[in-house]
Parts: structure tokens; sequence; C-alpha cells
């Protein structure tokens, strides 16, 4: 019978002002009695809208109901059979949007915590089962496909891909596999070990990763087709920021979100035994609304800013970063100075930032975005006392791939262009997540990744 109590289960979390400190996980997981306890607020709907929701269709009933039973694993094989990354989906998905959006629950109530207990399941499997236990492995079809970038999008299409047989080269640029989950992502939010354990365990299923390949430079898509492979699937993401093209964007203390949260996540700036080159800044403003600029907030207040400030252009009713990330940036002390707009980066005599002039803004009637489209706010200019800015506006691919593949055509932003299925202008040639969306979510890439392994397993398949 299921638990009819209207609110969720809380989640125990570190301090505010102790994890504002450090980057050990905020969240610190359900217990086995939080997660049954939980898993029996679900009503195991017929239709299972939660499902509908889900870009990479976990079966959340169904998982939920072995929560429910105590039979944690059986709970967690049900979730691989269908997503790659369950443990990262569990703590960065905006579950608020899509799974926990359309349960039945949250008509009266709290919807059920699908993402805490997915998390539950994919941490109780990691750390439970044995070292060298295997996932069930379908037996090799000879063909051959390469991914192109292991991010959220590649390792899902190559995971899908290795479950039906084929034969997975995964190429990465960096020097460690993960893609944004590991330079973009910070460790209080998503552990790199966890990251390092979902890509192991598609290791196991037979997946390849060669780290320090830059596609587009050392390698051609040509030249991957010459070596063998049968398609390709970019999942490269996009990792080229964009600025606001004020002045003063050049002064020394003005970061892309990109650049300040790769220094500190893959370079691992935060940790004194690594000598990776950051500013300790005192006082610092990030420019943008979204779950990146809560990132970058929230990292320069543990590395040691006093004031650390969100400048938004818009209200608090519009920010599209994560509700949950909200919440915790404001517990952590980060100052939100919404409706401002930045009108310039101010240096002084040696060329470094001083503050950030920005301007009042009212909002006025809906863009073609459908949000109230922000004004200024004549004689409202003042000044931040800022000694780092860091814009945090958003991300383009990177033209380096596409310029280098003939016949692969793009978008005035600079995206792949690809069908519903993945499919792009090149023959053989498959793309998905922010290499063609332009940055998004995990999830989405994920089921976008998803979608195309099952297009290019019909591809080859119907090779001669």
């Amino acid at each position: 019978m299921a638990d009819m109590s209207l609110k969720k289960t809380a989640m125990p979390e570190q301090a505010p002002a102790l994890r504002n400190k450090n980057f050990s996980e905020v969240s610190l997981g359900y217990t086995a009695e939080m997660a049954v306890s939980e898993a029996k607020r679900c009503l195991g709907c017929r239709h299972k809208p939660c499902v509908s929701g889900c870009p990479v269709n976990v079966r959340i009933p169904e998982f939920i109901q072995k929560i429910a039973e105590g039979a944690f694993e059986e709970a967690y094989a049900l979730i691989a059979s269908t997503n790659s990354l369950p443990a990262v989906c569990g703590r960065v998905c905006p579950q608020e949007s899509q799974c926990e959006g359309k349960c039945v629950r949250g008509i009266k109530g709290e919807p059920v915590a699908v993402g805490r207990l997915e998390r539950f399941a994919a941490d109780f499997h990691r750390e439970n089962a044995a070292a060298e236990e295997k996932p069930e492995k379908r037996g090799t079809n000879g063909r051959r496909v390469a991914v192109v970038g292991s991010g959220p999008a590649g390792l899902s299409c190559a995971g899908e891909l290795a479950r039906l047989g084929c034969a997975l080269t995964v190429f990465e640029a960096f020097h460690e596999p993960g893609g944004v989950l590991v330079y973009g992502i910070p460790e209080f939010r998503l552990p790199k070990a966890i990251v390092r354990a979902e890509i192991a365990e598609l290791e196991k299923m037979g997946v390849t990763i060669v780290t320090n390949a830059v596609v587009g430079r050392a390698l051609s898509v040509d030249e991957l087709f010459d070596e063998g492979f049968e398609a390709v699937f970019i999942g490269s993401g996009a990792g080229l920021p964009q600025f606001l093209g004020i002045p003063g964007e050049n002064l020394l203390g003005v970061y892309s979100a990109n650049e300040y949260l790769t220094r500190i996540n893959l370079m691992k700036a935060y940790l004194p035994e690594y000598d990776t080159p950051l500013k300790r800044a005192k006082r610092v403003a990030v420019v943008g609304g979204g779950n990146v600029a809560m990132d970058a907030a929230r990292c320069a207040k543990r590395m040691g800013a006093e004031t650390v400030y969100i400048v938004y252009r818009r209200g608090m009713a519009e920010l599209p970063a994560r509700q949950e990330e909200v919440h915790h940036a404001e517990e952590e002390g980060i100052v939100f100075k919404l409706l401002n707009n930045p009108a310039a980066v101010l240096g002084d005599e040696d060329g470094a930032v001083r503050g950030l002039e920005c301007r009042a803004m009212a909002l006025g009637e809906p863009d073609e975005s459908g949000r109230r489209r922000p004004v200024e706010i004549a004689g409202s200019s003042f000044v931040l006392d800022v000694d780092a800015v860091i814009i945090a506006i958003g991300t383009s691919p990177n033209p380096l791939l596409t310029s280098a593949t003939k016949g692969l055509d793009t978008n005035r932003r600079g995206c792949i262009i690809a069908d519903e299925n993945g499919a792009t202008s090149r023959a053989g040639v498959f793309a998905g997540g922010d290499a063609v969306t332009g940055a998004a979510t995990v999830i989405l890439a994920m089921g976008a990744g998803k979608t195309a392994a099952q297009s290019i397993d019909a591809y080859i398949g119907h090779k001669k």
C-alpha cells in the first residue's frame, strides 16, 4: 500500500556555513530506510506518466517498486537497462521539469523523489556490487562505431550501442573522459569519482576510450571511416564560450565560466597540491542566471571570495537555473543582484578588474522566447566593487571539427544540423547533444545519444 505522505522524504545535506568552504558533495544521499519510505509514496500508476517525461525512458515505477521491496540491486538493473549514467542523472537531472513534473502525486503535495531514488539505487550498486562483476554483454556483431566526445551524449550513445553488440571506440580531446561532467559540473554537485565509476561500467561492457584525441585536428572524420569504422557519432558538446561584447572584457580577472570551471573541476585548482593558476578574488560578480552561473558563483565562494554576486537582467521568477541550485546558492551566501545588466568592466592602472558597471532593468513586453524583455531604466547606472568577473551567458559548439569535415552542414550558431533521429547531412555521420542543440541539459544530451544509437544500429544493419 502506498504511503500517502504529501511531502518528499528530506535529503540530508551538509550545513550551508560548512559546505560553502569545501568541495565535498552537498547532498548526502538517502539511507536505505529513507529510500524505502520514499519509494512507498509511489502510486504505481498504470499509465506511467513519469516515464513519458524522461528523455531516456527510465522504467521509473518498476525500479521504485523494487526499492520499496528492498530489492535495491534489482532496482539498479532496471534503471541501467535504459540509462547508461544513472548515478549522474540522479544528481544533476532537472527532474522537477521532467519525470517528477508529470508525477500524479505532485497534483496534491510533492511528487515522488525520482531523482533521489535513482541516485540511491546507483550508489547502492557501486558500493555493494563485486568489483569483478561485469554488466551483461551481448555477443559482438562485428560492427565498429566511433564516438567523438565522451560527454553525456557520447557516453549514452556508446552504452546503447555496446548493449546492441557493436564495438565502440570513444575519442576524447581532454586527458580525462567525461566531457562536461568532469570539466563543467563542480565536485560538490557531482563527485568525479562517480563519473569515473559510471565510465568504468561502460568499459566493462567493452567500450574503448581514447583520450588526448582531438578529432578535427589530430584525426579527421574521414580518417575514422578509412580506419574501418562504419558510422561516426559526434557528441563533442558546446565548449566555446559567449561573451557580452561590453568594454573591459579583456581585463585581467575576467573569465568565461567555461574556463573558470575547467580550471577548478578538471585542473583541480581547489586542491593545494595542484599548481593551477587561478586568481583568488575577494569580490566576484557572475553574470548569468543558469545552472552554470550558480556553479561558478558557488565555486568562487568556496575558493575564498568574501562576496559573490549573481548579476542577472531578469527577476527571480525568470531565472533559468534549477530551483534547487538557486536555493543552495542563497543558503551559501550568494548575493542575487537581479534586474541588473552589465554595461562595462572597469579596470585599474595595472589592467586588472576593479569594478562592474551595471544598469537597473525593468521587465517589459515578452520577447520571442516568451519571457518579458528587460528594458534599461534611464539614469540607473551603479558600480559593483569587484576584482573578478565571470561571464556565464552560454556556450556554442567549437567550430574545429565541423570546419574540418566536408559535407557536414551547420546552422548560423555553428550547431550541427541533425534530424530527429540524429542523422546529419553526411552519410554515416550522426550527431546529438549540445553539438546539435547548443548548451542544454545532461539528460537531453543523453536522450539524443540514445536515439542516435538506435539510428546507427539500423543504419549499419542495412549496410551490405
